[in-house]
């Protein structure tokens, strides 16, 4: 018994042993599998910090900074809120809120992409430890897609490669972003940064919200259907195979046959996570989403290039301005801020401000429609180019443009001629002198300017002689009738006197919008013609006559009503700041005489072109550079201001005949559209008249009060005044004198000058005369060698108003004169034309005609005086039954009388001198002195057939006591030779 109990002692004891022994095992191997684990995470631990051991710890302000960072797309949109187009970017990005996303969209994208979002602490630990062995066993690498937490880690702050460092940076940091962010300003954040892909613009889409726009044409995502929220949820794992659309917006058959395989995957996600039914899983996979894409469409920058990038610039520079109040608008144009409104462009760009303009849309298009039918201009030139148009359509009540015409076509000029192109204004300039000359009371429509030449000093030549474009002077007209004509000198002789001046017509122009003025225009005598140094902008032309159409009130035109930001706050509001330039009154008065411009002026044209013209009240200014190659129209209703250039890219080329009326047609073709389309636009049916304008009559060679001999002559004016203008001198111009004219010129006659070479007539005193004014004019023109006309072209066409203040310069040389020659005659009906050479003397003052009627005796034809200088022909009317001869003589200014003339006949034939008889015959007047106080020719002659002769009879003179006889001349044949055949 004690050898079998002491067996069993001995078996217990053995057992316990091993068990000791076992357990001890146990125990070592959890000790070396913790030691391994702890080893295996140490290396794991380790091997990811030194990959992200250059990684900087970025704190929660950045982070939250950096998921805040979007290019956020742009939009501009029209006047009535439609859009336009969207900024110019690569990207269409578009940011949502959390409660714009419904719950399928979350669903559609958790069941994609992570289904245990809502678990984990940012990364999958499983995939982490498996990417560890797979690295250290040097396996392939087939660790899985990442987080939706690192996905938005990598996106924002690392490169999208995949090298270990990358993904171990992006591991750590999607763990802070779980410990900083909420789940929901996870997904919201990813939401808005994933891209899916091309839209039907073309555009890459990133976000959720671009995306459904830009395929489903969707703006609330709460629309989406389970099948598109599928299929968006499928496009961001490869969004360049999935797409639908090609880069240009053309539908892409082969991507979207891939994203729809990846839709039926998500779907089945779906169902398979219980986010939906299977009702809904199959109706979802039988939906026609095909027919749902958007339709292609064009880019903005493509249907309205122009636009875009006008609105680009001008809300880039409304940011700077809104950033740095104290730039001037020259100061955007100097190099050391070209890098700031760089910046503010590309804040515009990447910003997702919505820049709301004033343009109508119907209103841009029609214009533009107009711009773009080439049968509305001149053919394409193969040396010229394109002939281009530059358009700004204001309502000048508060300043908004409504509508442009930058230029003809895009892609073959990208200059904004509306707004960007400067160019010389020709005579639309000239309110700026005919403006302040109102508002100053320095004239009114009906005063009197003197269109008369005037030497300016020339920098270059030394002197510089302005012309009108019509290269003519036409003397004493009204401000009225040389803003109709536009002439230049009266406008000139505005914008240098004394009362306005360079200075001051220049400041009322800057105040009515013109800013494209330098400091050399301060000095540029021709300036208020188009001499400036770079010329002005359409936009800015057309808002200084909006200015006289607003009634003097100054409304800054402007393009851009308002803009949000990202967040629809509103960064920028138009503010409107009127500011009154110059009364009601001269805005009345400066409107009608543009008013006549339109009805007898350079602009009368359009009454039969605006088809609108007399239901609509308009008035307008042309406008044209020396060498016509610009061609401009301002015009204007009660209600609408629109301004018109026309030109050549380069303005050495010029315009063609009908292309100088291109701005006013073009004119009358967007004014008729635009009517015919918008008619509550022109409510308005008449100027307004102001009080305080009142009609007065004035001389018309004076301005002033008439007086009677103004009355006598009839030089008379009526036309409307400012009240505190109206004249109260009377007229002291018109004097009663003798004079003789001299090659145009008139002067004060000789005591022996035959009365018949001396004109009694009405004439003006000027402030300076004819003579003087011509005087100056051959001093200037002796300095300029390379002139080419001669003196006779200075000479105003009123000339023969001029009252003289010299004598006759000429000096009786106590000779007769030497005959007329190169006599010869025209009959045409009645009206007979007898030309002439003039004689050579000096001293002639004139020529007198004489006449005979069928073989009868020559009489003086009366008031028949050609003087010297004047045309050298006389005319005549009679009846073409008769035949008439004709001769002429010349008069000197002592009252010498030449031999008569070759005799010349209306039947063609013609008469030596020598046949006429030696005494010419009388001219009808019954018994007066001659001239020359000799006793007149009798008068009254008559033959009577007698038996074996002729009795002749004449009438006596009766008041001739001097006379002795009367001689009786005689010739046998038509042309023969007079004898004296006896007395009396």
């Amino acid at each position: 018994m004690t050898s079998q109990s002491s067996k069993t002692s001995s078996g217990k004891s053995a057992a316990k042993k091993i068990a000791i022994i076992l357990l001890r095992t146990f125990n070592w191997i959890i000790v070396a599998g913790i030691i391994f684990f702890l080893l295996g995470a140490g290396v794991a631990v380790g091997y990811v910090a030194a990959l992200v051991k250059d990684d900087p710890v970025r704190s929660k302000q950045l982070i939250m900074e950096k998921m805040q960072d979007n290019a956020v797309t742009g939009f501009v949109f029209f006047r009535d809120g439609t859009l336009v187009g969207q900024l110019r970017s690569d990207e269409d990005r578009r940011l949502v809120q959390l409660n714009e996303i419904p719950q399928v969209v979350k669903d559609a994208f958790i069941a994609t992409e992570d289904r245990e979002f809502e678990d984990h602490p940012g990364v999958d630990i499983k995939g982490l430890f498996r990417a560890v062995k797979q690295k250290l066993l040097k396996e392939d690498v087939q660790t899985g897609g990442s987080t939706i937490t690192q996905q938005l880690a990598r996106r924002v702050f690392l490169s999208l490669d995949k090298t270990d460092s990358r993904k171990a940076k992006e591991i750590f940091l999607a763990l802070r972003l779980e410990r900083i962010m909420s789940k929901d300003e996870i997904l919201v954040a990813y939401l808005n940064k994933i891209p899916f892909g091309n839209g039907a613009s073309g555009y890459n889409l990133y976000g959720i919200k671009a995306a459904a726009k830009g395929i489903f044409d969707i703006d609330n995502l709460s629309e989406l259907n389970i099948a598109q929220a599928a299929y968006l949820a499928g496009l961001p794992q490869q969004p360049s195979r999935f797409s639908a659309f090609t880069s240009s917006g053309q539908f892409d058959s082969e991507g979207f046959e891939n994203a729809m395989e990846r839709q039926r995957l998500v779907l089945k996600n779906m169902l398979d996570d219980g986010k939906i039914t299977q009702q809904q899983y199959e109706e979802a996979l039988n939906f026609n989403l095909k027919d749902s894409l958007a339709k292609p469409k064009p880019k903005a920058y493509t249907t309205y290039p122009y636009l875009m990038l006008e609105a680009e610039r001008q809300a880039a520079d409304i940011l700077l301005k809104l950033q740095f109040p104290n730039l001037k608008p020259e100061d955007f144009l100097k190099e050391e801020n070209k890098d700031m409104l760089k910046d503010a462009r590309e804040q515009i760009l990447r910003g997702g401000y919505k820049i709301y303009t004033t343009i109508d849309k119907t209103i841009y298009d029609t214009m533009h429609a107009i711009s773009g039918n080439a049968k509305n201009f001149t053919p394409d030139d193969p040396q010229k180019g394109v002939e281009q148009v530059g358009a700004v359509m204001i309502d000048h009540k508060t300043g908004a443009i409504l509508g442009m015409i930058e230029g003809r076509d895009f892609h073959i000029e990208q200059m904004n001629h509306a707004t960007q192109m400067l160019r010389q204004p020709g005579s639309t300039m000239k309110f700026a002198a005919f403006i302040p000359a109102l508002e100053k009371g320095v004239i009114q429509p009906a005063s009197i300017i003197d269109d008369v030449p005037i030497v300016l000093k020339d920098g270059q030549k030394g002197f510089h002689i302005p012309q009108n474009h019509d290269s003519k002077y036409h003397g004493l007209i009204t401000a009225r009738h040389a803003l109709n004509q536009s002439y230049n000198i009266p406008a000139l002789k505005l914008f240098l006197s004394k009362e306005i001046g360079i200075k001051e017509a220049w400041n009322y122009a800057r105040q009515m919008g013109i800013t494209s003025l330098v400091e050399e225009d301060n000095y540029a005598q021709t300036g208020v013609i188009g001499g400036l140094k770079y010329g002005v902008s359409v936009e800015e032309l057309t808002n200084a006559y909006a200015t006289i159409a607003n009634k003097g009130v100054f409304n800054d035109a402007f393009m851009i009503e308002r803009i949000l930001d990202a967040n629809d706050r509103v960064v920028y509001k138009h503010e409107s700041k009127p500011s009154t330039v110059f009364s009601e009154q001269t805005a009345f008065l400066m409107t009608d005489m543009l008013r006549t411009v339109v009805t007898s002026g350079t602009a009368s044209d359009l009454t039969s072109k605006f088809k609108h013209y007399r239901k609509i009240p308009m008035v307008g200014k042309t406008g044209s550079t020396q060498n016509d190659s610009d061609a401009w129209f301002m015009g204007y209703t009660p209600d609408i201001t629109f301004g018109v250039w026309v030109g050549y890219e380069k303005q050495i080329h010029t315009l063609s005949r009908e292309g100088r009326r291109r701005a006013k047609n073009i004119w009358a073709l967007v004014m008729d559209a635009v009517i015919d389309k918008k008619p509550e636009l022109f409510p308005t049916t008449s100027f307004d008249k102001p009080d305080n304008i009142v009609r007065i009559t004035v001389s018309s060679v004076s301005g002033k009060l008439p007086n009677s001999l103004a009355r006598e002559t009839k030089r008379l004016n009526t036309d409307w005044f400012n009240k505190k203008y109206v004249p109260t001198e009377e007229d002291n111009m018109l004097v009663k004198m003798q004079v003789v004219p001299y090659n145009q010129i008139n002067y004060i006659p000789h005591p022996e000058t035959p009365p018949d070479m001396v004109l009694d007539k009405v004439v003006v005193k000027r402030e300076k005369s004819i003579k003087d004014i011509l005087q100056e004019v051959r001093q200037a023109l002796a300095k300029l060698p390379d002139h080419k006309k001669g003196i006779g072209s200075y000479v105003p066409i009123d000339a023969e108003l001029d009252a003289p203040t010299e004598t006759d310069p000429r000096a009786d040389d106590g000779k007769s004169p030497d005959s007329p020659t190169g006599v010869a005659i025209q009959s045409n009906k009645g009206a007979v034309t007898i030309s002439f050479r003039p004689g050579t003397a000096s001293d002639i003052v004139g020529y007198r005609l004489y006449r005979s009627v069928n073989n009868g005796a020559f009489e003086r034809v009366s008031g028949k005086t050609v003087f010297t200088g004047q045309d050298t022909e006389f005319t005549d009317n009679v009846s073409p039954s008769n035949v008439y001869g004709y001769y002429i003589t010349a008069v000197d200014v002592g009252g010498h009388e030449s031999e008569p003339s070759e005799v010349v006949f209306t039947n063609g034939s013609s008469m030596s001198p020598d046949m006429i008889p030696h005494n010419p015959p009388s001219d009808g007047q019954q018994s007066t002195e001659a001239a020359d106080g000799l006793p007149s020719s009798p008068a009254g002659v008559q033959l009577e057939g007698i038996p074996l002769g002729i009795k002749v009879t004449w009438n006596a003179n009766p008041s001739s006591e001097s006379i002795e006889r009367y001689n009786i001349y005689y010739s046998d044949t038509k042309q023969g030779e007079y004898k004296k055949i006896g007395s009396s």
